[in-house]
């Protein structure tokens, strides 16, 4: 399976971000979508999407998506949530949910700075895709694509765009 992870999106969706995520076969959104249930469904459209809400997201994003989500892609566990950390340094609500669900993989948002670490204590990949909008203090919007088969991640690509100091995109 062919994944691409995103978050942060606040509201913005573009063409370079479609292009890039073309050929996934489905969407991890990490939270804060912004905008409202129809931006969230339009990016739905796009592609099949597993995703959390944010701390920016409205009650309407609240009730289309839950704070954390736990599934299994390609013969991992992954677990997602908004805001979670890195290795030694989790919110402790993020935390709880690794010490009880143990996943292999551990995606997040909300910080807005792309990591992929792995964390030796948990034994798992944890990935934050950055963001992918134009709100907040970042000066690149990321995202990240991979394949997900038979309990293994392959081929991480990275997209990176350029934003000027206004937040528009160069």
């Amino acid at each position: 399976m062919y994944i691409g992870v995103i978050s942060d999106s606040h509201g913005v969706w573009d063409e370079e971000f479609r292009r890039f995520l073309e050929p996934v076969d489905e969407i991890w959104h990490a939270g804060d979508w912004g905008g409202d249930e129809a931006f969230a469904k339009s990016i739905a459209s796009f592609k099949p999407v597993v995703g959390v809400y944010g701390n920016c997201d409205g009650q309407d994003l609240r009730h289309l998506y839950p704070s954390h989500q736990f599934f299994e892609r390609g013969g991992m566990s992954v677990l997602m949530t908004h805001i979670g950390g890195y290795p030694g340094r989790y919110d402790l609500r993020a935390q709880a949910l690794i010490e009880a669900l143990r996943p292999q993989v551990f995606v997040c948002g909300h910080s807005h700075i792309l990591k992929v670490m792995w964390d030796e204590h948990y034994q798992m990949l944890c990935i934050n895709p950055g963001a992918c909008g134009l709100q907040g203090w970042h000066v690149v919007r990321t995202a990240l694509r991979f394949r997900l088969e038979d309990g293994k991640i392959s081929d991480m690509e990275v997209f990176n765009l350029e934003r000027n100091s206004n937040g528009s995109k160069d």
